[in-house]
């Protein structure tokens, strides 16, 4: 007797990329706001510092592609400092929102792809919360992961949805609300990573001192970046 049962389908998992938010380290053009409380070279050392070692983190993951966002004007610069070790992809237009917008675009397409855009400045993270991100995109449209400042520092999607990103920087206050309106707007599900701090201000660069000087390793450049810079650093907490 032949069984009714129909087959069972097997899918593929689907591509996990992380895609790292990313300028070239220049003078005046990386973490400006940390310029009124640091002279600018050791702002641009930071800010490589903290790009090589989220590089570092986004790597240690497991069956996760890992790729870098840039302008344009940045991609030469960022490939050579990277050692061409990761794809650098231009993107289409300018500003972080038109870099969010080629995320999707350019990293969603073929279908069954799990993307999250993640800022450059979060290296201390937890690799869980970057797992946990791509878990929760299995049941929502959208993943953010919000910070305590407003913005968000991770933003994950299944598909392409330009209307999304429209004039919104990661990190400034109402970047989240603005973000969140526009998902309840184009009708899409969100759910969220849970909150976390990322590298903006003197009192962000403070707490991340206090955790790299108990844990190192999860920022080995960075947390050498404070011992060359710890006169500096000091006085920010003065």
């Amino acid at each position: 007797m032949e069984s009714s049962s129909r087959p069972t389908v097997s899918l593929a998992p689907p591509n996990r990329t992380l895609v790292i938010m990313a300028k070239a380290p220049r003078p005046g053009l990386v973490k400006t706001r940390l310029m009124e409380s640091l002279p600018a070279p050791a702002v641009t050392a930071l800010y490589r510092c903290l790009l090589e070692d989220t590089l570092a983190l986004a790597r240690s993951l497991s069956c996760v592609g890992v790729a870098v966002m840039c302008p344009e004007a940045d991609q030469a610069e960022l490939a050579h400092l990277l050692g061409n070790t990761v794809q650098v992809v231009a993107q289409k237009g300018e500003g972080l929102a038109a870099g969010l917008t080629s995320v999707f675009r350019h990293f969603t397409a073929g279908g069954r792809q799990y993307v999250i855009a993640f800022n450059s400045d979060s290296p201390h993270l937890a690799p869980r919360v970057l797992y946990s991100a791509f878990e929760i995109l299995a049941k929502y449209d959208v993943v953010v992961g919000p910070p305590h400042d407003g913005g968000y520092y991770l933003v994950g999607a299944k598909a392409a949805h330009p209307a999304l990103f429209e004039s919104d920087p990661m990190g400034t206050k109402s970047a989240l609300d603005r973000l969140l309106t526009r998902t309840k707007d184009l009708e899409l599900s969100t759910g969220f990573t849970e909150p976390f701090y990322d590298i903006d201000v003197a009192n962000d660069l403070i707490l991340l001192a206090r955790e790299l000087q108990l844990a190192p390793a999860k920022a080995p450049r960075t947390a050498g970046w404070f011992g060359e810079w710890q006169q500096a650093v000091a006085q920010l907490r003065d």
